[in-house]
Parts: C-alpha cells; sequence; structure tokens
C-alpha cells in the first residue's frame, strides 16, 4: 500500500519539474552509457591483441566523468522520489505514481515528452500494458 496516492491532476502539475529532472537524469544516463561501452571496448581491444598501449590519462578521465554522471543521475532519481515518482525506466523516461483505480492500486504512468497523464497499468504490468485512462 502507497504512502500517497496521486490522481491525474496532482502528477500533471509536476510535470514541469519531472520533465527537468529526467532530462538530467536521461541525458547523464545516454553519456554514462556511452562511456562505459568506449571503456569496455578498450577493455576488449586490449585482452585480444594480448596488451597494449593504454591512454592512461584518457582512461582515468573517463571514469572520473563517469562517476561525475552517474551523482547527476543519482540527483534527478532522488529529485523524482521526493515527488512520489518510481522512475522504471531512463532510456524511455518512465516513472510511475500510485493512483487508486476503481479502489484498486495501480499506477499512472508518465513518460518524458508527455504533457499530461492518460495512461495507467497494473502493479504487476509495465509500460506495453498501458490503458488508457
Amino acid at each position: 500500500m502507497a504512502d500517497r496516492y496521486f490522481t491525474p491532476g496532482d502528477v500533471e502539475a509536476l510535470i514541469p519539474v519531472l520533465t527537468r529532472a529526467m532530462r538530467r537524469v536521461m541525458t547523464a544516463h545516454e553519456q554514462a552509457s556511452a562511456l562505459r561501452e568506449r571503456l569496455r571496448a578498450e577493455r576488449e581491444r586490449i585482452a585480444l591483441t594480448g596488451g597494449g598501449v593504454l591512454d592512461r590519462a584518457r582512461w582515468r578521465a573517463d571514469t572520473e566523468r563517469i562517476k561525475q554522471l552517474t551523482r547527476r543521475m543519482q540527483d534527478g532519481l532522488e529529485r523524482i522520489a521526493e515527488l512520489g515518482g518510481v522512475p522504471k525506466d531512463l532510456g524511455l523516461g518512465l516513472v510511475d505514481f500510485p493512483y487508486l483505480r476503481d479502489g484498486r492500486e495501480v499506477n499512472l504512468c508518465w513518460k518524458y515528452g508527455e504533457r499530461e497523464i492518460r495512461h495507467w497499468h497494473g502493479l504487476d504490468e509495465g509500460y506495453t500494458a498501458r490503458k488508457p485512462l
């Protein structure tokens, strides 16, 4: 049982703040993922060639940047949680909010870029099972 239930209007009032927070989270997530992939590819290249020259300065800079981006994501996710939302997918920018529909606890589902709350889904369902309000 949720501490608080939201109405579509409650969530719609939060959309400007949600949009800013989720934009920061999504951007940081995308950038950190790209850096992680670059480091993974570099490790693989070195392993496949039996060694190699590593640009240590770039490796350290990339690692530090990933830490900064991770902090930015954590800050944004904490902000969303403070608002009462539950982030679900950082790539799509999904956030759920507890909602009572016909006496049953479900989730209102907001996706980054949406300006209104028009969908819900059951607690055991996800984005692909969204239904119109």
